[in-house]
């Protein structure tokens, strides 16, 4: 007879975690635009579709076929959540305007969180409310904490831990900017796409369940440049741990730990990539690009950090040498308008001047393929790579490309 044996916590099942697809812009929390998945090298234009307005933050997939999109539009729906395959409209709703720099992030259900200014929303996977809660500002992407629990941060410095099923708030809001008025929710968001100082954080957080850190990059009152502040998730309450101030002329675009938590990096706004402590804030090292990237890195768990992307950015890539970087190879024929996003260690995809798809060799940069976006215009949002290969390209004008494995 077998006897049966005691019974442990098994609710760790039901606790929401990141989609297996690409959950959120620049994929995981630590904003490492890197996914395990075995990137496609040969594509095929699948279809195109508009959200009839603009967007300021990239889509959402999750691992059933799922595309979510937050949308800024003159009228009619702005949330809006597709088939993937076909680019057949799921459903859709109209959230309060204004908050477009915020993007949606799915779960492992396909529950939908996604802000507007002064609320977060969650969203099963029909369009109907599971919950909605007031904040102060507009969210930027959400974050999950590796528990079950939803990191807030909102435009105006505010940050929330919240469980995820009922919706309520856990432990005690923390507020990084003195001063702020909790009934101006939409103070200041015109200054969060161009981050300009009106928007104290610009950029969505980096979160690392490994060291349980969070990095926020934040523009104080009254300050010359943004700079960094530090925390640590201790039994579901956030507390701050280091300011930083080390890259001098300011940091812009969202930090991006790396795969064990420990290495911050992060664009100066002096034309050079940073790597910083993520303990302590103090400088590991600094490395020249002369150019100004306005879009994070992309990092892998090898340790390969790409450059992000700007009007005049090339493509460059360094690993973490510890004390110094070492530049693996460098691209001075392409400008990179985006972040790469970079597929199983084998591949990695960028959208280039021009508005072409770069299929690239992270080992050497070399080129693989090269894709057209049929009439595109604005600039790209970066790309997405979902668990069934497929990649997403989006851009600031509304467009949406999607291309299958070929």
């Amino acid at each position: 007879m077998v006897g049966i044996g005691g019974c442990g916590n098994t609710d760790s099942w039901v606790n929401a975690s990141p989609a297996l697809g690409w959950p959120a812009q620049y994929g995981d929390a630590a904003n490492s635009s890197y996914t395990t998945v075995t990137g496609a090298t040969k594509l095929a234009l699948s279809w195109t579709r508009s959200v009839k307005g603009s967007l300021a933050a990239g889509p959402a997939l999750g691992a059933r076929g799922y595309l979510a999109l937050n949308a800024q539009t003159p009228a009619g729906c702005s949330l809006m959540e597709w088939e993937t395959g076909n680019g057949r409209q799921r459903w859709c709703m109209r959230l309060l305007q204004g908050g477009g720099v915020g993007g949606p992030l799915f779960d492992g259900f396909d529950n939908l969180y996604v802000g507007q200014p002064g609320a977060i929303i969650s969203f099963p996977p029909t369009q109907w409310t599971r919950w909605r809660e007031p904040v102060i500002g507009m969210p930027t992407t959400p974050r999950f904490l590796g528990d079950g629990h939803l990191l807030v941060s909102t435009h105006l410095g505010q940050l929330l831990v919240f469980d995820t099923h009922r919706g309520a708030v856990v432990g005690t809001a923390l507020d990084l900017v003195d001063g702020v008025d909790p009934a101006d929710a939409t103070r200041g968001l015109a200054d969060c796409e161009p981050a300009r100082p009106g928007c104290p954080v610009a950029a969505a957080p980096a979160f690392s369940t490994a060291s349980q850190t969070l990095i926020v990059n934040v523009w104080q009152p009254g300050a010359p440049v943004a700079g960094l502040v530090g925390l640590k998730y201790r039994d579901g309450q956030l507390t701050r741990e280091w300011t930083s101030d080390a890259v001098s002329a300011g940091v812009v675009a969202s930090p991006v730990l790396s795969a064990d938590g420990t290495t911050v990096y992060v664009n100066g706004r002096d034309q050079r990539l940073w790597a910083l402590h993520a303990t302590d804030g103090k400088p590991k090292w600094s490395a020249p690009l002369d150019f100004s990237a306005q879009t994070p890195p992309a990092v892998s768990p090898q340790g390969l950090i790409v450059s992000g992307g700007g009007p005049q950015a090339r493509l460059v890539a360094f690993r973490d040498a510890g004390d110094h970087a070492e530049m693996a190879w460098r691209r001075d024929d392409v400008v990179a308008l985006s972040t790469s996003s970079l597929a199983g260690g084998n591949v990695g995809y960028s959208v280039l001047a021009g508005m072409s798809l770069l299929v690239f060799d992270p080992g050497n940069g070399h080129t693989i393929n090269s894709y057209p976006l049929p009439a595109a215009t604005g600039y790209p949002l970066g790309v997405s790579v979902g668990k069934d290969q497929r990649v997403v390209v989006t851009t600031s004008d509304g467009q949406v490309y999607t291309f299958a494995p070929a």
